[in-house]
């Protein structure tokens, strides 16, 4: 939370358009953060900027854009991302490739963006958005479960990279969670599916997002870590 007095800090969320992006805007903004969004649609945010997170040029854009109007990015979230089912036999190299692009890339051209004004002010907080399936796996998403798998990866790597330099990175992996991303068909909201959970419901993306601020802005102490937020799918 922000003291009286100081200057609001500036967070970017990728995937701020609708979903925990979304919610995840809501909650920095609540806690007092002026917070730029990227999306390919409109955004609710003190920053809208429009872009494709495939395009490190236009991530570098909105950074410049967002610090110029909110000052020094102090925080990144990347939670742009989507999810297909798709057989294994029936993934294209299409497919394959563009799940990368948009999970694993967009990870990547994000924090090139951020990550060097982090590193020259000595402070800062990246969490990327991951997937219960990077852990446990799942039927029919495995181009899915793969690219979440390798942000885990990256978190973990880069963490260790910069942590002495005082910019820490960490990752949310939610379960599936009550957005616009899971039809109404989804066999994530079928009964026989939330019956085996511990919680019996799906999370909700203001539950995602208030893990997401306490990594960003309480949780000091965490490097590298992934914070399950999945209603007890994996434990």
């Amino acid at each position: 939370m922000q003291k009286s007095g100081e200057r609001p800090r500036a967070a970017l969320v990728t995937g701020a358009g609708s979903g925990i992006g979304a919610a995840i805007v809501r909650e920095l903004r609540r806690s007092g953060w002026r917070v730029a969004g990227f999306d390919l649609q409109d955004c609710d945010a003190d920053v809208a900027c429009r872009g494709n997170v495939v395009s490190g040029a236009e991530l570098q854009a909105a950074v410049a854009q967002s610090e110029a109007e909110l000052g020094p990015i102090e925080a990144l979230v990347t939670a742009a991302g989507y999810y297909e089912m798709v057989p294994i036999e029936q993934i294209s190299e299409e497919q394959w490739n563009n799940m990368l692009r948009v999970h694993l890339g967009g990870l990547f051209n994000s924090t090139r963006a951020v990550l060097p004004g982090m590193l020259q002010r000595g402070s800062g907080s990246i969490v990327a958005i991951a997937s219960e399936l990077a852990i446990g796996g799942g039927d029919e998403d495995a181009h899915y479960a793969a690219a979440k798998g390798a942000i885990l990866g990256f978190v973990r790597s880069l963490a260790a990279e910069v942590a002495g330099q005082g910019v820490r990175v960490n990752s949310v992996a939610p379960g599936p969670t009550d957005t616009p991303l899971l039809a109404a068909d989804s066999p994530w909201r079928a009964a026989d599916y939330l019956a085996t959970l511990p919680v019996r419901r799906l999370a909700r993306p203001e539950e995602v997002a208030r893990v997401v601020r306490y990594a960003v802005e309480e949780g000091s102490f965490l490097v590298g870590e992934v914070l399950s937020v999945n209603s007890g799918a994996v434990i």
